[in-house]
Parts: structure tokens; sequence; C-alpha cells
């Protein structure tokens, strides 16, 4: 089937990746849902206005993974991918869908910027983590383990890999 290639630039996650397990042919597949939006200006002078545009893309495997475990809702993303028809039969009629999946995610925010929107987010290091970002990806709370919340320099000095 053919598809068509699918550009999003400077977006902004409007809500938290969803991250599942699915069934694949060779056992579990990470899968994950994430929504962009992207604004676009039109027009010119007193004319000008603003568009925005959302797109629900899908990520598969340990791309899902990692936009699980580094990105949280604002996230700055640039998205690359493809969109394909996902039309389907329900009761006698057509049903007409588009479904888009991400082939490329380039992480645009700084590790201090990531950081400093996951602590916003009430999201904190546990002990004992290899980064700070996988307690957020894992949805622990900080008040949840204000015990384990004293990570140490080594844990905070390990870089985001973006």
């Amino acid at each position: 089937m053919a598809f068509v290639r699918v550009e999003q630039r400077n977006a902004h996650l409007a809500g938290a990746v969803r991250l599942v397990s699915v069934a694949g042919r060779d056992g579990p597949v990470s899968k994950a849902t994430l929504t962009a939006i992207s604004n676009t200006r039109k027009g010119s002078g007193d004319n000008r206005g603003e568009e925005a545009t959302a797109i629900q893309w899908t990520l598969w495997g340990k791309q899902a993974e990692n936009a699980a475990q580094y990105l949280g809702k604002g996230s700055h993303v640039n998205v690359v991918g493809r969109v394909q028809n996902n039309n389907y039969e329900r009761d006698g009629e057509t049903v007409y869908g588009m479904a888009f999946t991400a082939e490329e995610v380039d992480y645009l925010d700084t590790k201090a910027e990531s950081e400093a929107l996951r602590a916003r987010q009430g999201m904190v290091p546990e002990e004992g983590d290899g980064a700070p970002a996988q307690a957020a990806a894992r949805g622990k709370p900080a008040k949840a383990r204000k015990a384990s919340a004293k990570a140490s320099a080594d844990e905070a000095a390990d870089p985001i890999p973006y």
C-alpha cells in the first residue's frame, strides 16, 4: 500500500505519551500514542491569524519506549512519518479515517527544559534509577515517594540521549 510522507515541525505535545504493550508476531511490542499540536501563521498584517494542527501519532518498539520515558505534556518535538488510509466497514457503512505512524521523532527540548517540565508535572526520580526520566516515565507522583526523591549526584548527571 502506498503512503504519503508527513512532517510536523515545531510541535508541542498536548498530553502525556500513552504507552501500551500489544501482541506482535514475535511476542509483545510496545506501542505509544502521542498528540502533537503545531501552529501555523496565515495571512499578513491585521489579517494575520494562527491555525492549530493536531495529529495523533503512533510509535512502535524502542522508539515508543523512549518517547514515553523522555517526553511529557508540553515537550517540543519535530515528527516525521507517514499517513495511510484507515477505512473500515461498520454496520454496513464505510468509516473513513487516517492513521499517522511516526518514523522519526526529534526531541527539541534541552535536558534542563525537559527536567523542569517533569518537575512541574510532579514527577521526580526514584533512588536507584539510572536516569531521572525513568521514574517519570513510570508515572510515580512526587508525593507518593518523598523519601526516595533524593537521587545521587551521579544519577542527576546522567545525560538524556537526545
